[in-house]
């Protein structure tokens, strides 16, 4: 039986990389932001909406990755799901890894995935009163997500960070993970 008689589950799923137009993204993605600002009150309620439109994508994301890049290999290490996430799943969303993945001096259980222009980012035209609405909750919905997923339960949120010299923000999506996570972490050997 020839593939294109196959139904579409049981075919095989495609290797390489498959990439979709800008253009066609950004005119999505500008649907689902229009979509979810349908009945919101604030800036933080539409962020809201983004993150929970991102968590499921994420969980997918995660399944689909697993069964290509990593043969369903499963990290039971906090820090190797976080670099996972910062390379593999970022390069497969954005064709680069994250810029940076730091640990926080301040806190133990907060990480940051720090990048520059992500591009959920452009191509939005919004009211003056959503102007400081951060698209990036769609990516820090997609992160909770994947890590959701792979065990490592977090609340994850997007913030900008201005730097100094350069004429746009950073974008930081700040990870903090529950205590069970960081309980877990303690008692796995070194």
């Amino acid at each position: 039986m020839s593939l294109a008689r196959l139904n579409i589950v049981d075919r095989p799923l495609p290797k390489g990389k498959s990439e979709v137009s800008l253009s066609a993204f950004a005119f999505l993605f500008s649907e689902l932001v229009q979509y979810c600002l349908a009945n919101v009150k604030s800036t933080g309620e539409l962020e809201s909406r983004l993150e929970s439109v991102g968590v499921g994508v994420g969980l997918r994301l995660l399944e689909l990755l697993c069964q290509r890049e990593r043969a369903s290999k499963r990290d039971i290490r906090l820090l190797d799901a976080l670099k996972f996430v910062s390379t593999t799943l970022w390069k497969y969303l954005f064709g680069h890894q994250a810029r940076d993945l730091e640990h926080s001096t301040t806190a133990p259980d907060e990480y940051m995935i720090n990048d520059y222009d992500l591009f959920v980012n452009k191509y939005i035209s919004l009211p003056k009163d959503y102007a400081s609405l951060n698209c990036a909750a769609f990516v820090a919905g997609i992160v909770r997500g994947a890590l959701d997923g792979a065990g490592f339960p977090s609340r994850v949120t997007a913030h900008f960070v201005p730097v100094q010299g350069q004429a746009k923000p950073k974008t930081v999506i700040l990870v903090k993970f529950d205590a069970s996570v960081m309980k877990r972490e303690e008692r796995l050997p070194s």
